[in-house]
């Protein structure tokens, strides 16, 4: 009887075990073809499958254009007149292909030829373009192809062309110098500059070069810069992996809180035979712009700065240290007397536009333009220079001006480009012009999307190109109150389309106040079931200085969102508050909490779309992002570790009191210590504090030598995991800036295989690498 109760027993287990095998299902392992065919969907190649785009486009006398465009015969180059509605070839391929083929022997073929800048004379005989590094004209008459003598010596990467060409400004031990680009030719123009105390010294702490930043005058004998007191301010330390001793980077970076930051002292010097500096009589200005986190634009531009026409006054835009002040003032070049103009101060910071500075002196018309956010919403306004007196609101509504485009003093209209004024999408780009008195507000581009414009010199027509997230660019020629002239191209993407191009899901959504629109793309894999369930992968880049997406334009890729998507993720990128291009309460939405990160917007968009879409699996949920986007993705899985389960972040800036000055002061405030229970303001937003809260997986990264954000930044919150207890993985990428270089490929690879392995308990491909 005992014998045969136990081989019952034996016979019931393994009749169990036999049934949990067959319930048991194979963990699956991705081939690399699998990786492969999703990693087709970030080929660069398809940027080449989208043909009929008009790129070059350059205006002749106003009523003509040339451009060009890739067709799939080939490239062509067009000549359009605007006056007779036609458009032809604008000069024979062929013809010019075989005299540039004698010129430089080699062949060169009608459909290809590799020329670019290309214009004409004004009376059409006389096609110039360069090729080879070279610059060539052309007379289409007789088809003879000559090289153009190159008059001026280059300037080179750190020197400062004057606008007559002729002048090259540079720095040289800590002083500033011109070099003429005829005879080559130099003179020193400043003589105290000294170590932490040089003139027009390009260092925000987050970004430098040896380029000179400042402007030139528009007859180029004046330049404006000023000289910058690094005295005391703190250093930065990066160290170089190598075999033998480490190489050190130092260099002056103010943080948050420091007593000494960047500030700079204002001159304008004088060229001719014996240049001198003006010093202008004024305190010391704090480094800071009224657009950026750096008072050097493109080209090392001094931003904030106009002179007028004959060089004789200067203005300029001075903030406070927590850019809660914005001061118009104007110098006279001569004696450096400075004259307070208008001032505005704000609660929170103060803005001059989107990545433009939108303020204009009018000195002809003792005018000057000022924007502001003060109806919540930015617009212009029109101030009368003498009185400093406001003469009339220019644009109003709810609705933003981006960027100032151009001021036709003469006529008294001013073009621009904005959001938000017509129905749909508030992050399109449109165009519009309007007089100074606010009347005769005329929509540019009427066509629906996001749109780009390249106007005539006399602005009296421009090239319209438009497109939106799933309408490929779309080029016509308007006049200057909007009306079509004529077609150009319509661009073709049924290539694109063959190779499995899938169109991103363009969607609105409710922000965390569920009132607020809130603006994304989703992508889905090509083989999406509604009846299966996908993880959620959600890009994030946070701002407060742009968004997760900001362009609604068509592109052939979105990063690698398509990609990873097809390794069977539902992918998300939302704009949440706290990002720029709406109204100044809306980018206000965590002004003083950066620790916020739009998270909240972002869980509340997945969550509405899973309840259209069926197939978004929210129990799965995975983030990723870089530099700010680490600092966010981190900040996901510590604070809401319910909703997020797995998180890729990389070189994140996770406690602002280790990033540069500028940036934490502009959007969480000035440092405040001495709080009676020992915290500050600033520890709401650093990863650390919260670093004990992490439930899930977590892959955080950095490089070494990131001069951007210093990997201090991750170390803190590494120190904090293991000080917790808590498990996660790391890779630190030897001699690596803020990008990862020859190590991008590698870092994406691990990022995806990190989702496949935790959010789809699958197993990555082995060998598998990107291309």
């Amino acid at each position: 009887m005992k014998t045969t109760h136990l081989k019952f027993i034996a016979f019931l287990c393994i009749l169990l075990f036999m049934i949990s095998c067959s319930k048991k299902v194979e963990q699956k392992e991705f081939t690399v073809a699998e990786y492969e065919a999703a990693a087709a969907h970030m080929d660069r190649s398809l940027y080449g499958l989208v043909y009929n785009q008009v790129t070059g486009a350059n205006f002749i006398n106003n009523n003509k254009l040339v451009y060009a465009s890739k067709h799939k015969e080939g490239q062509k180059y067009f000549l359009v007149n605007t006056e007779t509605k036609t458009k032809k070839e604008a000069f024979n391929h062929q013809e010019l292909a075989e005299s540039l083929s004698k010129e430089v022997g080699k062949e060169i073929k009608a459909n290809a030829l590799p020329i670019y800048g290309v214009s004409f004379s004004k009376d059409l005989k006389t096609l110039s373009f360069t090729a080879f590094r070279q610059k060539y004209s052309y007379n289409l008459e007789n088809k003879t192809l000559l090289k153009e003598a190159t008059k001026l010596k280059r300037a080179s990467r750190n020197e400062h062309v004057s606008p007559n060409g002729k002048l090259a400004a540079y720095i040289d031990n800590y002083n500033l110098w011109v070099r003429n680009l005829e005879t080559n030719a130099k003179t020193q123009l400043t003589f105290d500059g000294q170590k932490d105390y040089g003139y027009a010294t390009n260092n925000a702490g987050w970004t430098k070069s040896d380029g000179a930043v400042l402007k030139w005058s528009p007859n180029s004998d004046k330049i404006a810069t000023f000289q910058q007191d690094a005295r005391g301010v703190g250093m930065m330390y990066l160290t170089s992996t190598n075999v033998g001793h480490p190489k050190l980077e130092a260099w002056k970076h103010p943080l948050p809180g420091d007593e000494k930051i960047f500030t700079i002292e204002r001159v304008i010097i004088h060229l001719g035979s014996k240049p001198k500096t003006v010093r202008l009589k004024m305190n010391k200005d704090f480094q800071r712009g009224s657009t950026t986190d750096h008072i050097a634009g493109w080209n090392n531009e001094l931003l904030d700065a106009q002179w007028n026409k004959e060089g004789t006054k200067f203005a300029f835009v001075s903030g406070s240290r927590d850019h809660k002040v914005a001061h118009l003032q104007i110098a006279d070049a001569n004696t450096g007397k400075v004259t307070s103009i208008h001032k505005e101060v704000v609660d929170t910071y103060y803005e001059s536009g989107v990545n433009t500075e939108n303020w204009k002196v009018l000195f002809d018309s003792n005018e000057f333009i000022w924007y502001s956010e003060k109806s919540n919403w930015g617009h212009i306004y029109l101030y009368d220079l003498e009185t400093k007196k406001l003469k009339n609101q220019i644009t109003s509504g709810d609705w933003i001006v981006k960027q100032v485009k151009h001021i036709d003093e003469k006529k008294r209209q001013i073009y621009f480009s904005a959001g938000g004024k017509e129905e749909g999408n508030p992050y399109h780009n449109y165009y519009y012009k309007i007089n100074f008195d606010g009347s005769n507000l005329i929509n540019l581009t009427p066509s629906k999307g996001t749109h780009t414009v390249t106007f005539s010199d006399d602005y009296s027509t421009l090239v319209d190109t438009y497109s939106t997230t799933t309408n490929p660019p779309v080029s016509v020629i308007r006049n200057n109150i909007g009306e079509k002239i004529i077609d150009l191209e319509t661009a073709d993407i049924s290539e694109l389309k063959a190779k499995n191009w899938q169109e991103p899901v363009e969607f609105s959504v409710k922000a965390r106040d569920n009132k607020t629109d809130l603006y994304g793309v989703l992508f889905l894999p090509s083989k999406y079931d509604e009846s299966n369930k996908y993880p959620v992968l959600n890009y994030i880049y946070p701002g407060p200085q742009s968004g997760s997406v900001g362009n609604y334009g068509f592109r052939a890729i979105w990063r690698d969102f398509q990609a990873v998507s097809e390794l069977g993720f539902v992918v998300v990128a939302v704009d949440a508050m706290g990002t720029p291009m709406r109204s100044k309460c809306f980018h206000d939405a965590y002004y003083g909490n950066m620790g916020d990160n739009g998270l909240p917007d972002n869980i509340t968009a997945i969550k509405q779309l899973a309840q259209k879409y069926k197939g978004m699996d929210i129990e799965r949920v995975g983030i990723w992002g870089h530099s700010g986007g680490g600092f966010a993705s981190t900040r996901a899985v510590f604070e809401y570790p319910d909703f997020y389960d797995v998180a890729v972040s990389g070189s994140g800036n996770h406690d602002n009191r280790n990033y540069e000055a500028d940036w934490g002061e502009k959007w969480q405030g000035l440092l405040v210590d001495g709080k009676a229970d020992g915290t500050t303001n600033y520890d709401n937003q650093a990863n650390q504090l919260i670093a004990k809260d992490l439930k899930g997986k977590l892959l955080i990264t950095h490089g070494s030598m990131d001069n951007n954000v210093p990997p201090s930044n991750t170390m803190l919150v590494v120190e904090a995991l293991i000080k917790a207890n808590k498990d996660f993985d790391m890779i630190m990428f030897p001699n690596k800036r803020h990008g990862y270089g020859d190590m991008t490929k590698y870092m994406t690879r691990k990022r995806w295989d990190y989702f496949v392995t935790h959010l789809l308990n699958a197993k990555p491909a082995k060998g598998f690498k990107l291309k």
